[in-house]
């Protein structure tokens, strides 16, 4: 299966007519995992066709407001849509009180589970993993508390090579798994058929890799080495760099510097401040850096 990202919003702080704060809809092995939830988000759900019912996890980064601010709402319409599945939430220590205490004074009831998973270490963790994905925290540098995400993929079976496998009329349907799995066959006569005669390659696993907001920070490099695609915050351009520290930030500079020294496969940029008309001075300062760097497009969704 296609991983597909979609970019919801991308803009810091304020959310303006054309622009959404921080969200994303990761599709990766039919799973759809929701990545920061600022104000409006489920009105971007919307406009992208997404499926409420099958968003059953989602990363919250940090509690800054162009972060979370949407959370409680479109929890709330989980419940008005008739949800019973439960809803797994991750995010920094405290977040189950916010919301809880939201849900309480407002008197929202729901009719599911929400699991909440807290986090508060400071080094990388694996949070989730199934038989087909795994998410790592990848600890940053912010003002408060923050984490960006790795998504893998885990990697996939080979593919049954059809056209050799009908030569032997010993290998029957019940023994496709083990082949796929990677092991060899033992013919009646004990001739050994290896594996990589009996498969085809499958397609290389992706991964994907989300780190807003955050001060530059070569920490993350390891744990990115080689992504597929990093999305990397760039709140300023270079020339407001003492602005960026203040304020817990990175530069478009400097997100192209961590890509080039991860060896990403290509780089989005984000989270820009409203000072910038133009974005695309953010591209023509990365590009210097890091060549495959490009803006997000509300909405668009992306093959990774």
């Amino acid at each position: 299966m296609s991983t597909y990202l979609t970019i919801l919003g991308f803009n810091s702080a304020i959310p303006t007519i054309n622009s959404s704060p921080t969200a994303q809809l990761l599709e990766m092995e039919e799973r759809h995992f929701l990545i920061d939830c600022g104000e409006g988000t489920q009105v971007q759900l919307r406009k992208a066709k997404a499926r409420f019912s099958k968003i059953n996890h989602i990363f919250i980064s940090h509690l800054h407001g162009d972060h979370c601010f949407g959370l409680p709402g479109l929890i709330a319409s989980f419940r008005l849509l008739g949800r019973e599945m439960p809803l797994h939430v991750y995010g920094p220590k405290g977040i189950k009180k916010m919301l809880e205490t939201i849900f309480t004074i407002t008197e929202t009831h729901r009719g599911f589970e929400v699991v909440y998973h807290e986090l508060d270490k400071d080094y990388s963790e694996k949070i989730y993993e199934d038989n087909r994905v795994e998410v790592y925290t990848i600890p940053l540098d912010h003002r408060i508390y923050c984490n960006g995400y790795l998504f893998r993929e885990k990697p996939k079976d080979r593919h049954i090579n059809m056209k050799e496998i009908a030569k032997y009329d010993e290998i029957e349907v019940c023994d496709y798994h083990n082949i796929k799995a990677g092991k060899d066959f033992v013919l009646s006569d004990g001739y050994v058929l290896k594996n990589e005669i009996l498969t085809i390659d499958p397609l290389p696993s992706v991964s994907y890799a989300f780190c807003s907001d955050t001060r530059y920070l070569e920490t993350v490099i390891p744990i990115i080495k080689n992504v597929t695609v990093l999305y990397h915050e760039s709140t300023f351009l270079h020339d407001l760099k003492e602005m960026a520290d203040y304020t817990g930030h990175t530069t478009a500079l400097e997100a192209a510097r961590i890509a080039k020294k991860a060896e990403v496969g290509k780089l989005i940029l984000g989270h820009f401040s409203n000072r910038y008309g133009d974005l695309t001075v953010f591209t023509d300062e990365a590009r210097t850096i890091f060549p495959n760097t490009f803006l997000p497009k509300a909405l668009e969704s992306v093959k990774i």
